[in-house]
């Protein structure tokens, strides 16, 4: 049954037209898939200085770019209720430059910059931000901030104002310029839920993962749980990267350029022992299991399970529509862990439980998909590092 659209993104007639009538419903809660985020382009509801390219519009989210300027801050903040970013910037900003032409952010250090883009959400539709793949695979620690926001990364239902990004490079300095994408932002009409039982159906269709026991074992609270490779799978015994300690920059915009080993140090399987994370550390892992998410869906990682660990999982988290999907080129597609231990060194061991993954219904299937239709550098991916490196030929 097609549920009535609510007022906002998808309030006529032209909008539902978007969703093709053989594509399947459209729902009246749920992610916005690319054709929304186009027509709410078009009504200004995501406005820009810039004119907004079709490259940066995902099945389910919309890659944010950084404006002209930057600010060196002396700390992280909130604005709270009651300010603007600007305001707060005044009190704790250090210094101003342009990224006009290129500048570096170092390791260490707090920075906000202004995004391109802006919101004017109508009533019901909120917004979240991650992260993108690649950013958080360099262990750049990047969060979404607004005007009277009490939360990072949540634009609340019907804000209108700018948008800013605080970025705080852990591992490695980085080069970036205005118009470098570093976050991508997803919009949502409603507050959709899922249960245990939903999972359960969906799993039934379509083999959310590839272990049904781990499925059942682990299935809480309408999340998946994700185990961790400390073993390596087929022929390899590799199981995971380090960051090595004071390495060169790196430059975002310089794709396939990087050799791994002047950046990384591989880790190998030891035997039946796991891995002991060093809370001074970064480390990119990946789950035992191949994750897909079916086209009409959108996925998240949450960040942190306290219930399993404390240790942070997952820096970016999103995961579009077709991801590790068999027909559009992703079969056995595993989920990459960006992990950093908190406090306390901590053992993980093969077939732990690391992370959880959420679920969520897409208003309308999208009418771009992971991997066929946008050349995704993740589909089919193994233990992959950020685009920025080499791969194996």
């Amino acid at each position: 049954m097609v549920e009535p659209a609510p007022q906002g993104l998808f309030s006529d007639t032209e909008a539902q037209a978007d969703a093709k009538t053989d594509a399947g419903p459209i729902h009246s809660t749920g992610v916005v898939p690319s054709q929304g985020l186009r027509r709410a382009i078009e009504r200004g509801e995501i406005k820009s200085t810039e004119p907004i390219s079709e490259e940066q519009i995902q099945p389910a989210s919309l890659d944010l770019r950084l404006g002209p300027v930057a600010y060196r801050t002396r700390a992280s903040f909130l604005p709270g209720r009651n300010a603007t970013v600007g305001q707060k910037i005044e009190t704790y900003g250090m210094h101003q430059f342009s990224l006009d032409d290129g500048a570096v952010l170092e390791t260490g250090c707090v920075y906000l910059v202004p995004l391109m883009e802006s919101l004017h959400l109508p009533y019901r539709t909120s917004a979240m931000a991650n992260p993108k793949s690649s950013t958080g695979r360099l262990d750049v620690f990047c969060r979404l901030i607004t005007d009277e926001g009490t939360e990072f990364d949540h634009v609340r239902s019907g804000y209108h104002g700018p948008l800013w990004v605080e970025i705080l490079p852990r591992s490695f300095s980085i080069l970036v310029e205005t118009g470098t994408r570093l976050l991508q932002l997803r919009v949502k009409q409603g507050a959709p839920r899922w249960s245990d039982t939903a999972l359960r159906e969906l799993h039934s269709e379509v083999r959310l993962i590839d272990d049904d026991v781990v499925f059942e074992e682990n299935l809480k609270r309408g999340l998946l749980a994700i185990t961790v490779d400390a073993q390596g799978i087929g022929d390899t015994d590799l199981i995971g990267w380090r960051a090595r300690k004071n390495t060169d920059l790196i430059d975002i915009s310089k794709i396939d350029h990087y050799d791994p080993i002047d950046f990384w140090e591989p880790m190998h399987a030891q035997s039946d022992q796991g891995v002991i994370l060093d809370p001074n550390d970064f480390y990119i892992l990946s789950s035992r299991e191949s994750v897909t998410v079916p086209a009409d869906h959108a996925a998240e990682m949450l960040a942190y399970d306290t219930l399993v660990g404390e240790f942070r999982v997952h820096y970016a988290g999103f995961f579009d529509p077709g991801f590790g999907v068999a027909e559009y080129g992703g079969e056995g597609t595993r989920a990459v862990l960006e992990v950093r231990s908190r406090d306390v060194p901590f053992m993980i061991e093969d077939g732990q439980v690391v992370g959880r993954l959420m679920y969520e219904r897409l208003t309308a299937l999208p009418d771009k998909l992971y991997g066929r239709d946008i050349g995704s550098n993740y589909q089919r991916q193994g233990l992959a590092l950020s685009k920025q490196f080499k791969r194996p030929r």
